[in-house]
Order: C-alpha cells, then sequence, then structure tokens
C-alpha cells in the first residue's frame, strides 16, 4: 500500500524538434540512466496514450514518473550526480519541460 509520505514526480518533456525520432530515442535513453538513481523507489516511462477526452494534453513527446519514499529523497535526487549528468546531456533535446509534484493527500 501507498503511504501518505511518498513524494510523486512527473515531468512531462516536448522535443525542441516535436517530430524528431532521433531526439525522442536520445531522450529515451537518457531517461533510462536516469533510473538509476538510488534513492528512485519506482519510475515509469511513457508516451502520451491515445485516448482522447478535451482534458488530456498529449503533445508531449515523453514523460517521466519517479516515485520517492519521501521529501527529503526527492531533494536527494535533484542533486545526485547521474540527475545532474541527465539534464546537461539532455537538456538541448526540449524546447518545454513542465513538472507536476505531489505528496499523499490522506
Amino acid at each position: 500500500m501507498l503511504t501518505q509520505k511518498l513524494f510523486v514526480h512527473h515531468v512531462y518533456f516536448w522535443l525542441e524538434h516535436a517530430n524528431s525520432a532521433e531526439e525522442k530515442a536520445a531522450l529515451l535513453e537518457g531517461l533510462k540512466k536516469l533510473s538509476n538513481v538510488p534513492s528512485i523507489q519506482q519510475f515509469h516511462i511513457g508516451t502520451a496514450a491515445t485516448t482522447n477526452r478535451d482534458v488530456i494534453d498529449t503533445t508531449y513527446a515523453l514523460s517521466w514518473l519517479a516515485i520517492f519514499e519521501t521529501a527529503a529523497d526527492q531533494d536527494a535526487y535533484q542533486v545526485d550526480p547521474i540527475h545532474l549528468e541527465f539534464v546537461d546531456n539532455c537538456k538541448h533535446l526540449w524546447k518545454k519541460v513542465v513538472v507536476y509534484d505531489s505528496l499523499g493527500a490522506y
């Protein structure tokens, strides 16, 4: 069972060149390496589903979901050398990034 203190970090990436298979593959490879950060409890790399409703944004290229046991673990992730290397190596691939962080509500 998930607990209230879990920290969920969800990141959406829009590529610099939206239709570039090479950029998408490079970002995917970077995210796979990012999953090696020790404080991550679970992760998911995704693409937009084919669902079609007014409230769904499917314009992003990839999403990154990381679950941490605590907010302190997420803080450690932000300064982990693997994360810093990911940002440094991949930041040229995206034109927009949106982050949604959340804590358990119950």
